[in-house]
């Protein structure tokens, strides 16, 4: 039986799908005729600029969603990249929220984070999800998951509703509105600019867009 979706999240789900539709396209490795990235057709830049949380690091978030297909296709991809960023530049993974639902998954991302085990579950998380087709909204699900991670569900649970999760999903909320995210994956680079996956022609084009951005923040710094 298919499941049904809230009302309220069928817009979301179609904007989710209509983003992604540039990473899945061919699944092509071949970037843009090797020119450079143009601003209003690769990346969109961001006026006026977000403050961002190191200003003595270029920073490039990953909005994503744990239930995305096409930020769990991704992982592999970014995974790789980051190791290949400068030292001057850092990572940092901000999970997108548009309503209860993704509010709740950010609350598990935080929680991972909170126990100290994010590192070591968070790609099987994503794997549960869209492998196995764990529910994440199915609490006896997520214990007996947890379980076998070597999670204990009560202390999960305890994080959840803990208020250092519950402030770090408002400021995830915060930062979802305020980078105009409306579809995942999405990258910002150091509060200058977003990339949306409409924007890319596959995952490589993407980070390759993000590497030439934090290029153009590295001579910014540079020029100071």
């Amino acid at each position: 039986m298919a499941h049904r979706h809230p009302v309220e999240f069928d817009p979301l789900r179609r904007r989710l799908l209509l983003a992604g539709a540039g990473l899945a396209a061919l699944g092509s490795i071949a970037r843009r005729a090797q020119a450079a990235p143009a601003a209003g057709r690769n990346y969109t830049v961001l006026d006026p600029a977000l403050p961002v949380e190191s200003p003595d690091k270029i920073e490039v978030l990953e909005f994503f969603w744990y239930g995305c297909p096409h930020c769990y296709n991704l992982q592999p991809y970014i995974e790789k990249w980051v190791k290949t960023l400068p030292a001057d530049a850092m990572f940092r993974r901000v999970p997108a929220i548009f309503n209860q639902r993704w509010a709740r998954d950010a609350a598990t991302f935080y929680a991972f984070e909170a126990l100290g085990v994010l590192e070591k579950v968070h790609r099987p998380f994503f794997d549960a999800i869209h492998r196995d087709r764990l529910k994440s909204d199915n609490k006896e699900a997520m214990h007996e998951w947890l379980q076998k991670q070597g999670i204990d569900p009560q202390k999960f649970d305890a994080a959840v509703a803990s208020f250092g999760v519950q402030s770090k999903v408002k400021r995830a909320l915060q930062l979802t509105s305020g980078y105009r995210i409306d579809g995942t994956p999405s990258l910002a680079v150091n509060g200058h600019y977003r990339i949306s996956a409409e924007q890319a022609t596959s995952q490589e084009d993407m980070l390759a867009t993000a590497s030439y951005l934090v290029g153009l923040e590295r001579q910014r710094a540079a020029q100071k």
